[in-house]
Protein backbone atom coordinates (compact mmCIF):
# COMPACT_ATOMS: atom_id res chain seq x y z
CA UNK A 1 0.00 0.00 0.00
CA UNK A 2 1.44 3.24 -1.51
CA UNK A 3 0.66 6.33 1.13
CA UNK A 4 1.14 9.85 -0.32
CA UNK A 5 2.26 11.83 2.49
CA UNK A 6 3.31 14.70 0.62
CA UNK A 7 4.07 16.96 -2.51
CA UNK A 8 5.97 19.84 -3.79
CA UNK A 9 4.88 20.48 -7.46
CA UNK A 10 4.92 16.46 -8.80
CA UNK A 11 7.48 15.42 -6.71
CA UNK A 12 6.32 13.09 -4.41
CA UNK A 13 7.10 11.85 -0.85
CA UNK A 14 5.39 8.83 0.18
CA UNK A 15 5.73 5.60 2.49
CA UNK A 16 5.01 1.77 0.82
CA UNK A 17 4.24 -0.23 2.95
CA UNK A 18 4.95 -4.11 2.21
CA UNK A 19 5.21 -7.26 4.17
CA UNK A 20 8.46 -6.79 4.62
CA UNK A 21 8.45 -3.62 6.13
CA UNK A 22 7.62 0.35 4.83
CA UNK A 23 9.94 1.75 2.46
CA UNK A 24 10.12 5.88 2.92
CA UNK A 25 10.19 7.21 -0.65
CA UNK A 26 11.63 8.56 -3.27
CA UNK A 27 13.65 5.50 -2.77
CA UNK A 28 17.29 3.76 -4.37
CA UNK A 29 17.06 0.35 -4.82
CA UNK A 30 20.61 -1.13 -4.48
CA UNK A 31 21.13 -3.88 -7.07
CA UNK A 32 22.30 -6.95 -5.93
CA UNK A 33 21.85 -9.28 -9.41
CA UNK A 34 22.92 -12.82 -7.92
CA UNK A 35 21.68 -11.80 -4.32
CA UNK A 36 24.90 -10.27 -3.92
CA UNK A 37 26.40 -6.70 -4.24
CA UNK A 38 28.99 -7.19 -6.75
CA UNK A 39 32.20 -5.31 -4.68
CA UNK A 40 32.11 -7.51 -1.71
CA UNK A 41 29.07 -5.39 0.27
CA UNK A 42 27.24 -7.69 2.25
CA UNK A 43 23.78 -7.23 3.59
CA UNK A 44 24.92 -6.15 7.03
CA UNK A 45 26.84 -3.24 5.20
CA UNK A 46 23.78 -2.27 3.32
CA UNK A 47 22.06 -1.55 6.90
CA UNK A 48 24.87 0.67 8.07
CA UNK A 49 24.84 2.61 4.40
CA UNK A 50 20.77 3.00 4.43
CA UNK A 51 19.72 0.74 2.34
CA UNK A 52 15.80 0.26 2.34
CA UNK A 53 15.65 -2.33 -0.61
CA UNK A 54 17.51 -4.82 -2.16
CA UNK A 55 17.10 -6.21 -5.52
CA UNK A 56 17.79 -9.04 -7.37
CA UNK A 57 17.48 -10.80 -10.68
CA UNK A 58 15.24 -13.25 -11.53
CA UNK A 59 17.01 -14.74 -15.22
CA UNK A 60 20.11 -14.88 -13.58
CA UNK A 61 19.26 -16.29 -10.13
CA UNK A 62 16.94 -19.02 -12.08
CA UNK A 63 20.33 -20.32 -13.88
CA UNK A 64 22.45 -19.48 -10.76
CA UNK A 65 21.92 -21.59 -7.88
CA UNK A 66 18.34 -22.01 -9.22
CA UNK A 67 15.22 -20.89 -8.02
CA UNK A 68 13.84 -24.42 -7.09
CA UNK A 69 16.88 -24.25 -4.86
CA UNK A 70 16.04 -21.31 -2.95
CA UNK A 71 12.67 -21.98 -2.28
CA UNK A 72 14.10 -25.28 -0.76
CA UNK A 73 16.51 -22.63 1.28
CA UNK A 74 13.36 -20.92 2.57
CA UNK A 75 13.69 -17.92 -0.34
CA UNK A 76 15.75 -15.10 -0.94
CA UNK A 77 15.46 -13.15 2.47
CA UNK A 78 16.46 -15.84 4.12
CA UNK A 79 19.11 -17.46 1.80
CA UNK A 80 20.83 -14.11 1.70
CA UNK A 81 20.02 -12.97 4.96
CA UNK A 82 18.29 -10.04 4.58
CA UNK A 83 14.70 -8.56 6.44
CA UNK A 84 13.99 -5.75 4.43
CA UNK A 85 12.61 -5.42 1.17
CA UNK A 86 13.14 -7.29 -1.80
CA UNK A 87 12.32 -6.57 -5.42
CA UNK A 88 12.72 -8.80 -8.35
CA UNK A 89 12.58 -7.50 -11.75
CA UNK A 90 11.06 -10.12 -14.26
CA UNK A 91 13.84 -11.54 -16.22
CA UNK A 92 12.69 -9.82 -19.22
CA UNK A 93 15.72 -7.22 -20.01
CA UNK A 94 18.10 -10.05 -19.75
CA UNK A 95 16.16 -12.31 -22.08
CA UNK A 96 16.57 -9.21 -24.65
CA UNK A 97 20.20 -8.06 -24.03
CA UNK A 98 22.20 -11.36 -23.20
CA UNK A 99 20.72 -13.22 -25.55
CA UNK A 100 22.09 -13.06 -29.15
CA UNK A 101 19.70 -15.71 -30.54
CA UNK A 102 15.94 -15.77 -29.69
CA UNK A 103 12.58 -16.02 -30.85
CA UNK A 104 9.27 -13.87 -28.99
CA UNK A 105 6.41 -15.78 -29.67
CA UNK A 106 3.10 -15.01 -28.12
CA UNK A 107 3.66 -17.97 -25.44
CA UNK A 108 7.00 -16.20 -24.12
CA UNK A 109 10.70 -16.32 -25.18
CA UNK A 110 12.88 -19.05 -26.44
CA UNK A 111 16.49 -18.19 -26.38
CA UNK A 112 19.70 -19.48 -25.02
CA UNK A 113 21.96 -19.23 -21.48
CA UNK A 114 24.26 -16.45 -21.59
CA UNK A 115 26.17 -18.89 -19.36
CA UNK A 116 26.19 -22.70 -21.47
CA UNK A 117 24.04 -21.79 -24.25
CA UNK A 118 21.31 -24.52 -23.25
CA UNK A 119 17.66 -23.79 -24.22
CA UNK A 120 15.91 -21.65 -22.41
CA UNK A 121 12.13 -20.89 -22.81
CA UNK A 122 10.45 -17.95 -20.61
CA UNK A 123 7.20 -16.58 -20.60
CA UNK A 124 4.92 -14.64 -17.92
CA UNK A 125 3.60 -17.49 -16.24
CA UNK A 126 7.33 -18.87 -15.85
CA UNK A 127 8.59 -15.91 -14.53
CA UNK A 128 5.81 -15.54 -12.13
CA UNK A 129 6.60 -19.25 -11.00
CA UNK A 130 10.43 -18.71 -10.53
CA UNK A 131 9.91 -15.02 -8.90
CA UNK A 132 6.95 -16.87 -6.58
CA UNK A 133 10.27 -19.31 -5.47
CA UNK A 134 12.83 -16.30 -4.75
CA UNK A 135 9.40 -15.01 -2.68
CA UNK A 136 10.62 -11.31 -3.22
CA UNK A 137 8.52 -8.53 -1.83
CA UNK A 138 7.94 -7.27 -5.18
CA UNK A 139 7.84 -9.21 -8.45
CA UNK A 140 7.79 -7.71 -11.95
CA UNK A 141 5.74 -8.12 -14.69
CA UNK A 142 7.27 -10.05 -17.81
CA UNK A 143 7.36 -7.66 -20.47
CA UNK A 144 9.34 -7.30 -23.95
CA UNK A 145 12.39 -5.04 -24.16
CA UNK A 146 13.08 -3.05 -27.37
CA UNK A 147 15.17 -1.02 -28.56
CA UNK A 148 15.48 2.53 -29.08
CA UNK A 149 14.57 3.67 -31.33
CA UNK A 150 12.34 0.93 -32.81
CA UNK A 151 10.02 1.60 -35.63
CA UNK A 152 6.22 2.61 -34.43
CA UNK A 153 4.41 -0.23 -35.85
CA UNK A 154 6.87 -2.80 -34.34
CA UNK A 155 6.56 -1.16 -31.27
CA UNK A 156 2.51 -0.77 -31.35
CA UNK A 157 2.64 -4.91 -31.46
CA UNK A 158 5.52 -5.10 -29.04
CA UNK A 159 3.35 -2.78 -26.18
CA UNK A 160 -0.21 -4.85 -26.75
CA UNK A 161 1.79 -8.54 -26.55
CA UNK A 162 3.15 -6.57 -23.21
CA UNK A 163 -0.33 -5.74 -22.10
CA UNK A 164 -1.23 -9.01 -23.19
CA UNK A 165 1.79 -10.91 -20.91
CA UNK A 166 0.94 -8.48 -18.08
CA UNK A 167 -2.84 -10.26 -17.74
CA UNK A 168 -1.42 -13.45 -17.92
CA UNK A 169 1.32 -12.49 -14.80
CA UNK A 170 -1.68 -10.98 -12.75
CA UNK A 171 -3.67 -14.10 -13.22
CA UNK A 172 -0.79 -16.22 -12.10
CA UNK A 173 0.56 -14.61 -9.04
CA UNK A 174 -3.07 -14.49 -8.10
CA UNK A 175 -2.81 -18.45 -8.21
CA UNK A 176 0.50 -18.53 -6.74
CA UNK A 177 -0.87 -16.31 -3.91
CA UNK A 178 -3.73 -18.57 -3.01
CA UNK A 179 -1.70 -21.67 -2.59
CA UNK A 180 -0.76 -23.37 0.76
CA UNK A 181 3.14 -23.25 0.50
CA UNK A 182 4.28 -20.32 -1.15
CA UNK A 183 6.63 -18.86 1.03
CA UNK A 184 5.30 -15.45 0.26
CA UNK A 185 1.51 -14.85 -0.20
CA UNK A 186 1.38 -11.51 -0.05
CA UNK A 187 3.73 -10.84 -3.20
CA UNK A 188 3.13 -7.74 -4.89
CA UNK A 189 2.86 -7.46 -8.85
CA UNK A 190 4.81 -3.67 -10.49
CA UNK A 191 3.50 -3.47 -13.86
CA UNK A 192 5.63 -2.01 -16.81
CA UNK A 193 5.00 0.63 -19.28
CA UNK A 194 6.51 0.31 -22.58
CA UNK A 195 6.09 2.21 -26.04
CA UNK A 196 9.74 3.74 -26.60
CA UNK A 197 9.83 7.26 -27.24
CA UNK A 198 6.37 7.74 -28.70
CA UNK A 199 4.57 9.92 -26.78
CA UNK A 200 1.13 8.39 -27.82
CA UNK A 201 1.83 4.73 -27.24
CA UNK A 202 3.26 5.70 -24.12
CA UNK A 203 -0.04 7.46 -22.62
CA UNK A 204 -2.33 5.16 -24.15
CA UNK A 205 -0.59 1.64 -22.80
CA UNK A 206 -0.12 3.78 -19.46
CA UNK A 207 -3.71 4.16 -19.28
CA UNK A 208 -4.37 0.85 -19.45
CA UNK A 209 -2.43 -0.81 -17.58
CA UNK A 210 -3.78 1.37 -14.72
CA UNK A 211 -7.28 0.24 -14.87
CA UNK A 212 -5.61 -3.14 -13.48
CA UNK A 213 -5.09 -2.18 -10.02
CA UNK A 214 -1.76 -3.56 -9.36
CA UNK A 215 0.50 -2.95 -6.73
CA UNK A 216 2.49 -0.77 -8.53
CA UNK A 217 3.74 1.08 -11.65
CA UNK A 218 7.36 0.71 -14.18
CA UNK A 219 8.36 2.49 -16.61
CA UNK A 220 10.41 0.66 -18.59
CA UNK A 221 12.68 0.61 -21.91
CA UNK A 222 14.77 3.57 -20.90
CA UNK A 223 18.32 4.58 -20.50
CA UNK A 224 18.95 2.34 -23.36
CA UNK A 225 20.06 4.68 -25.86
CA UNK A 226 17.88 7.81 -26.17
CA UNK A 227 19.15 11.13 -25.33
CA UNK A 228 18.34 12.42 -21.34
CA UNK A 229 15.73 15.09 -22.92
CA UNK A 230 13.78 12.18 -24.70
CA UNK A 231 13.98 10.06 -21.01
CA UNK A 232 12.32 13.36 -18.88
CA UNK A 233 9.90 13.99 -21.54
CA UNK A 234 8.44 10.88 -21.42
CA UNK A 235 8.65 10.75 -17.55
CA UNK A 236 6.42 14.29 -17.70
CA UNK A 237 3.91 12.31 -20.57
CA UNK A 238 3.30 8.86 -18.86
CA UNK A 239 3.53 10.42 -14.74
CA UNK A 240 0.26 11.72 -14.94
CA UNK A 241 -1.29 8.68 -16.77
CA UNK A 242 -0.46 6.42 -13.92
CA UNK A 243 -2.23 5.93 -10.74
CA UNK A 244 -1.66 8.62 -7.91
CA UNK A 245 -2.34 6.11 -5.08
CA UNK A 246 0.60 3.76 -6.38
CA UNK A 247 4.69 3.74 -6.29
CA UNK A 248 5.92 4.59 -9.51
CA UNK A 249 9.52 3.33 -10.58
CA UNK A 250 11.71 4.44 -13.41
CA UNK A 251 13.37 1.44 -13.68
CA UNK A 252 17.55 1.66 -14.19
CA UNK A 253 18.09 5.06 -13.66
CA UNK A 254 20.71 6.07 -13.38
CA UNK A 255 23.20 9.18 -12.21
CA UNK A 256 22.46 11.42 -9.44
CA UNK A 257 21.54 14.52 -11.42
CA UNK A 258 18.78 11.99 -13.57
CA UNK A 259 17.27 11.30 -9.76
CA UNK A 260 16.84 14.73 -8.82
CA UNK A 261 15.39 15.34 -12.70
CA UNK A 262 13.20 12.02 -12.27
CA UNK A 263 11.72 12.99 -8.36
CA UNK A 264 11.15 16.10 -9.90
CA UNK A 265 9.06 14.58 -12.30
CA UNK A 266 6.68 12.06 -10.01
CA UNK A 267 8.93 9.18 -10.02
CA UNK A 268 9.47 7.20 -6.26
CA UNK A 269 11.37 4.31 -6.81
CA UNK A 270 14.76 3.93 -8.98
CA UNK A 271 18.13 1.22 -9.47
CA UNK A 272 21.01 1.44 -11.45
CA UNK A 273 24.22 -0.64 -11.47
CA UNK A 274 26.46 2.68 -11.49
CA UNK A 275 27.11 3.64 -7.98
CA UNK A 276 29.09 -0.37 -7.73
CA UNK A 277 29.93 -0.79 -11.33
CA UNK A 278 31.95 2.86 -11.04
CA UNK A 279 32.79 2.08 -7.68
CA UNK A 280 35.18 -0.71 -8.85
CA UNK A 281 36.18 1.32 -11.50
CA UNK A 282 37.74 3.74 -8.54
CA UNK A 283 34.73 6.35 -9.67
CA UNK A 284 33.45 7.75 -6.90
CA UNK A 285 30.65 10.13 -6.45
CA UNK A 286 31.08 13.32 -4.04
CA UNK A 287 29.05 16.70 -3.29
CA UNK A 288 31.72 18.10 -5.85
CA UNK A 289 31.16 15.79 -8.65
CA UNK A 290 32.68 12.26 -9.43
CA UNK A 291 35.88 11.63 -8.13
CA UNK A 292 38.46 8.96 -10.79
CA UNK A 293 41.14 8.36 -7.52
CA UNK A 294 43.30 6.40 -9.65
CA UNK A 295 44.29 10.19 -10.88
CA UNK A 296 47.88 11.05 -9.88
CA UNK A 297 47.25 13.65 -7.96
CA UNK A 298 45.23 11.99 -5.46
CA UNK A 299 48.65 9.39 -4.64
CA UNK A 300 49.02 11.98 -1.69
CA UNK A 301 45.75 12.63 -0.46
CA UNK A 302 45.07 12.41 2.94
CA UNK A 303 41.31 13.79 2.73
CA UNK A 304 38.59 11.08 2.57
CA UNK A 305 36.89 10.71 -0.54
CA UNK A 306 34.07 12.84 0.54
CA UNK A 307 34.65 15.54 3.32
CA UNK A 308 31.60 15.41 5.66
CA UNK A 309 31.04 11.93 3.97
CA UNK A 310 29.58 9.51 7.26
CA UNK A 311 30.04 6.66 5.26
CA UNK A 312 32.29 3.55 6.97
CA UNK A 313 35.27 4.47 4.43
CA UNK A 314 35.09 8.46 4.47
CA UNK A 315 34.91 7.52 8.36
CA UNK A 316 38.40 5.45 8.44
CA UNK A 317 40.43 6.05 4.83
CA UNK A 318 41.81 8.46 2.91
CA UNK A 319 42.11 8.69 -1.31
CA UNK A 320 45.79 8.08 -0.80
CA UNK A 321 45.16 4.58 0.43
CA UNK A 322 42.39 3.72 -1.35
CA UNK A 323 44.09 4.52 -4.96
CA UNK A 324 47.54 2.36 -3.67
CA UNK A 325 44.90 -0.85 -3.24
CA UNK A 326 43.39 0.38 -6.62
CA UNK A 327 47.11 0.11 -7.73
CA UNK A 328 48.11 -2.99 -6.01
CA UNK A 329 45.34 -4.64 -7.19
CA UNK A 330 43.65 -5.36 -3.47
CA UNK A 331 40.04 -6.31 -3.36
CA UNK A 332 39.56 -3.81 -0.42
CA UNK A 333 39.69 -0.66 -3.35
CA UNK A 334 36.92 -2.03 -4.92
CA UNK A 335 34.76 -2.79 -1.76
CA UNK A 336 35.46 0.79 0.24
CA UNK A 337 34.45 2.32 -3.18
CA UNK A 338 30.80 0.78 -3.66
CA UNK A 339 30.07 1.03 -0.08
CA UNK A 340 31.03 4.85 -0.08
CA UNK A 341 29.23 4.91 -3.77
CA UNK A 342 26.16 2.99 -2.07
CA UNK A 343 26.12 5.57 0.79
CA UNK A 344 26.16 8.50 -1.65
CA UNK A 345 22.86 7.26 -3.25
CA UNK A 346 21.28 6.24 0.09
CA UNK A 347 22.26 9.20 1.73
CA UNK A 348 21.16 11.51 -1.57
CA UNK A 349 17.38 10.03 -1.08
CA UNK A 350 17.06 10.90 2.50
CA UNK A 351 18.20 14.48 1.26
CA UNK A 352 15.54 14.66 -1.39
CA UNK A 353 13.33 12.73 1.02
CA UNK A 354 14.04 15.97 3.66
CA UNK A 355 13.40 18.39 1.42
CA UNK A 356 10.12 17.74 0.48
CA UNK A 357 9.38 17.05 3.54
CA UNK A 358 10.58 20.64 4.15
CA UNK A 359 9.09 22.41 1.23
CA UNK A 360 12.56 23.02 -0.36
CA UNK A 361 13.16 20.81 -2.81
CA UNK A 362 13.41 22.82 -6.28
CA UNK A 363 16.15 25.14 -3.79
CA UNK A 364 18.28 21.80 -2.93
CA UNK A 365 17.72 20.42 -6.85
CA UNK A 366 19.20 23.78 -8.11
CA UNK A 367 21.61 23.85 -5.24
CA UNK A 368 22.76 20.02 -5.66
CA UNK A 369 23.08 20.21 -9.62
CA UNK A 370 25.30 23.55 -9.45
CA UNK A 371 27.85 21.83 -6.82
CA UNK A 372 28.00 18.63 -8.97
CA UNK A 373 28.92 20.88 -12.50
CA UNK A 374 31.66 22.68 -10.97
Amino acid sequence: MYKLLKKQGSARRGEFTTPHGVVQTPVFMNVGTLAAIKGAVSTCDLKEIGCQVELSNTYHLSLRPGDKIIRKLGGLHKFMNWDRPILTDSGGFQVFSLSKIRKIKEEGVYFNSHIDGSKIFMGPEESMQIQSNLASTVAMAFDECIENPSPKDYVERSVERTTRWLKRCKVEMDRLNSLPDTINNKQMLFGINQGGVYDDIRIEHAKIISEMNLDGYAIGGLAVGETHEEMYRIIEKVVPHLPQDKPIYLMGVGTPANILEAVERGVDFFDCVLPARNGRHSHVFTSQGELNLLNAKYQLDDFPIDRGCQCPTCKNYTRAYIRHLFKAKEMLAMRLCVLHNLYFYNNLMKEIRDSIDGDYFPKYKREKLEEWNQ
